[in-house]
């Protein structure tokens, strides 16, 4: 009696079956990611007994040829020296001339610049020295007191009210030493009786800065700065009227 088969259900495979079956596709991964081109690379042939329960026999073909060959049968090692990483030229450093000197005018030109810089912001007119107002313009003593008198210790520094140029740093008489500027303008200003002396005729030298120190020579009864104003008409005026038009308290 012949019995029939019932429809839909599978055929059980023996364990020795799916062995081969796991090798098979192991073998095909394997052929792919050795990149094989095309299916050749592995071939399963499967018999089956004649009531087709039979596994059959598996055998894998490797096409060595394949796998040491591209898509275009073009030799492996060719791929291999293209990718290969490239050792790029660096170009060479060119060592810059005489940079010593040129570090040493890039100070220089610095050094000139803060300079100019500072000189552009620095008053125009300024105090000739620091301490206490104590005699005015006026007549004393039977003659005119042709300037003012700035006291203070010896030493203090006497500056130059504007900037001009030194005519005459030295011994006066009575005063001791003197010292004179002549201004862009043409004003002449006086410092008188300083103990030391900082400049020489024919200095330019800039408002605020020292030319001497404070002193008690010639005609004086303490250590202070005699100073005068001589406008260009040559003539002595009230040195604090004139620092007060160009801003300057005594």
């Amino acid at each position: 009696m012949t019995v029939a088969r019932r429809g839909g259900s599978h055929r059980k495979l023996d364990t020795a079956a799916k062995r081969r079956m796991a090798f098979v596709a192991i073998a095909a991964t394997g052929v792919a990611a050795a990149g094989a081109t095309g299916a050749g690379a592995a071939t399963v042939h499967q018999s089956s007994d004649q009531d087709g329960q039979g596994a059959g026999d598996i055998s894998l073909a490797a096409n060595t040829e394949l796998l040491a060959q591209g898509a275009e049968g073009s030799a492996a090692g060719a791929d291999v020296e293209t990718a290969a990483a490239q050792i790029l030229a660096l170009p060479q450093t060119t060592q810059i001339e005489n940079l010593s000197g040129q570090l040493s005018s890039a100070l220089e030109f610095d050094a000139e610049r803060a300079a100019a810089d500072l000189l552009s912001r620095a008053p125009e007119v300024v105090k000739p020295a620091e301490g206490s107002y104590t005699s005015p313009f006026a007549m004393r003593w039977g003659t005119m007191h042709k300037g003012i008198d700035i006291a203070n210790a010896l030493g203090t520094p006497i500056v130059a009210a504007m900037a001009g140029t030194v005519i005459d740093a030295g011994p006066a008489s009575g005063f001791g030493n003197w010292v004179r500027i002549k201004h862009d303008d043409g004003t002449i200003t006086v410092y008188g009786h300083m103990s030391t002396i900082d400049v020489t005729v024919g200095q330019e030298v800039q408002a605020g800065q020292k030319i001497a120190g404070i002193g008690n020579e010639g005609f004086s009864t303490g250590p202070h700065v005699h100073f005068e104003v001589y406008p260009t008409e040559g003539n002595a005026v009230d040195p604090v009227p004139w620092l007060r038009e160009r801003g300057v308290e005594v």
